[in-house]
């Protein structure tokens, strides 16, 4: 728990990286967060990733 305490900015920038490259693979694999939105959102996204 120190080692946390200690270095909080690193460990969060390395859980938004984390989360933004799983957002991107998951709209790329149209996955469920893909999946909640809009039709219109989607066909979109899915032009851009084709």
């Amino acid at each position: 728990m120190k080692w946390i305490s200690k270095n909080k900015k690193p460990l969060l920038l390395c859980i938004i990286i984390i989360i933004f490259i799983a957002g991107i693979l998951d709209i790329k694999y149209e996955g469920l967060f893909f999946q909640l939105l809009p039709e219109s959102i989607q066909n979109r996204l899915a032009d851009i990733f084709k």
